[in-house]
Order: C-alpha cells, then structure tokens, then sequence
C-alpha cells in the first residue's frame, strides 16, 4: 500500500471513528503501559498506537534509560501528549514538556493532572533561534506531525487538511536564561536546526541530546543541509550514537555519517548526540 492510498485510509478511520463516539467526545481516557492518557479520537499514529496497543515509544524509552537518574533535569521539546515527557518524570528529579500545538498541550496538561506528575512542566511555546511568530500546521489524523510551515509546501505535509495558525516562538536560551538541563530530547517535525541554534547556552551545559532525524523535514521543512544541522551540534557534543543500529560514531566521523544519512533519506526516531563518549 503506497503512502497516497495510506493516507486516504487514515482519514476514512478517522471520519468514521468520529462518527461512532458522537458529536461531544473530545478525546478518549486509554490505560497504557506509558500511564493513564487522555488522546485525541481522530489521532491515528500515537493515539492510535496507545489505544490499539496500550504502549508507545518503549524503544526510545529504553534507549534514554541509560542516561537518566533521579537527579536527572530533562527538557523535552516537542512532547506531545507526555507519551515519554510522563514515563520520563517518574525516573527524573524535574521535566520541563513543551508543546507548540494548542490542541495538543491541552491533552499533555490533563495527562500531566491524570498521572499526577507534580514534577513535569508543560510550556505551550515553539522553539526557534528568536523570538518571533510563525505560520504553523495543526495536523489531525497525525497530530505529533503539527509543524511550522514547510519552506517547501510538499502533499505529505497536507494530506488531512491541516489548520494553519499563528504562533509563539522563542530562543530557549532566552526563555530560560538561568535554567540548566542534563538531557535534552527534541521531536519538532523539521524545526530542530532552529530551535538548537537558539539554545547553545542550554546545550553547553547539557550531557545529552536525543532529537529525532528525519532528512526530509530538514530538507522541506527547514531548508537546511547536513552540514548546517550538525554544525550547531557539533560544538557541544563530540560522539553520536544510533541507537537502532547499536552504533557508536566518533567525533571525525560525526559529520560524513550525517551527511550520508541525509543523501540516503535514512530516518532515525531517535539518534543520541553525547558529550562523553563512555556514557
């Protein structure tokens, strides 16, 4: 089944699970092995997962367990509705979630409330390299795919019809001037170049970064090159791991394993930048 006939699929599930629970549901109170989680009914990739299989992100939650403890400060940039930002605060002294799409934080704030998570954060704010406002894509049937406005406006970004809004962003640096972070993890569907050039301070002090790699929201998205991502990750972090492929990659070899995947459209739901190559 090709990507066209997929996407027409999801929206027909979604119009007809709509249909099924009534006019008033606006979201759906699923038991999963993440926690207690309130999902939107037309989301069908994590509310989805969560309601069809009860659990979602386990792999990337085992790849990141190893680089937090109980003293543990985290910033998770793009956390959705707190899938991992809420498994993540029971291991962790403090969780800072952001969340750019109104919708969406709407759901991390009550999954917060519902799992009684007193030491998770939720900010409603877009990460960027400035404070600014951007056009920004409310996707439905894959709402973590919410995105500022593609520089390049391609039909997989637009397949469900995607309100488009206007929102806050902000250099993290400046939006937290005097806060330090020991992980950091960043899922934001193409705006990951900006928002780590706007928060090199807050990478300085930090021992790990897990950002999702997908070349063709680099490419669409943000219009950046290889070079240019790892250029504003390089300084703060000499060793890449790929965790998928148990994979350690030294400092020299950083950029030319980047650029490869970039040329080949290799996709990673997390790669882990890290600034002491024995953790």
């Amino acid at each position: 089944m090709n990507g066209a006939i997929k996407n027409i699929v999801k929206q027909l599930i979604g119009y007809f699970t709509k249909k099924l629970n009534g006019p008033h549901v606006e979201s759906l109170i699923v038991q999963t092995e993440n926690g207690l989680f309130s999902v939107a009914q037309d989301d069908l990739t994590v509310g989805w997962k969560l309601r069809r299989n009860g659990q979602y992100g386990s792999e990337e939650l085992q790849w990141l367990k190893p680089y937090l403890t109980p003293e543990s400060r985290v910033l998770v940039v793009g956390a959705h509705i707190g899938s991992l930002a809420i498994p993540i605060s029971k291991i962790c002294k403090e969780v800072v979630a952001i969340e750019a799409n109104p919708d969406t934080f709407k759901l991390l704030s009550q999954n917060i409330l519902l799992n009684q998570a007193t030491n998770c954060t939720a900010i409603n704010i877009a990460a960027s390299d400035k404070t600014e406002t951007i056009s920004f894509l409310l996707n439905k049937v894959n709402s973590g795919g919410s995105k500022r406005t593609p520089i390049h406006k391609k039909d997989i970004y637009y397949y469900d019809q995607p309100a488009e809004i206007e929102i806050q962003a902000y250099s993290l640096d400046e939006y937290f001037p005097n806060r330090d972070f020991d992980v950091i993890i960043m899922d934001i569907e193409g705006s990951e170049y900006f928002a780590l050039k706007g928060m090199q301070r807050i990478l300085s002090n930090s021992q790990v970064l897990a950002v999702e790699f997908l070349p063709h929201h680099l490419k669409n998205v943000s219009g950046v090159t290889a070079e240019e991502f790892a250029k504003v990750v390089q300084a703060h972090f000499p060793t890449l791991s790929i965790p998928s492929e148990k994979r350690l990659v030294i400092s020299s070899d950083v950029l030319s394993t980047l650029s490869d995947m970039y040329k080949r459209n290799h996709e990673e739901d997390l790669i882990l930048f890290l600034k002491n190559r024995q953790i």
